[in-house]
């Protein structure tokens, strides 16, 4: 029924100036603006839409993760660009803030200028 269907994700911002600064100058991803909505080109080929919400809440889990080969490569590149790395008490984090989940990948959680919860995570 929806295999023929074009797909994108979405979410909220209060602010889509700063989140266009964000996630293009920060992140490095391809962000243009559409009528006062932020298109979020992925690497992959997928979309991510942001849009204003006056009344934004953050999402209280993540909403967007990037599977990258050099976790610790990575993370170091964005903490030297200004992303401060998430801690959760249910996690035990490197000096980075990598955590190592059981069962589960090297992951590190950051939040966007809105407070939504990204992360990357060791492919």
């Amino acid at each position: 029924m929806l295999g023929d269907s074009h797909s994108f994700a979405s979410y909220s911002t209060d602010d889509v100036a700063k989140a266009r600064e964000f996630y293009g100058d920060t992140l490095g991803l391809v962000a243009s603006d559409d009528d006062g909505l932020l298109n979020v080109h992925l690497p992959d080929g997928g979309r991510l839409l942001i849009y204003p919400k006056a009344d934004h809440q953050a999402a209280a889990f993540t909403v967007l993760n990037f599977a990258v080969d050099d976790l610790v490569r990575t993370v170091d590149e964005l903490a030297a660009r200004g992303v401060t790395f998430e801690r959760y008490e249910a996690f035990e984090h490197d000096e980075r803030g990598i955590a190592t989940p059981d069962g589960g990948p090297a992951i590190a959680w950051f939040k966007d200028p809105a407070g939504n919860i990204l992360s990357v995570l060791q492919a």
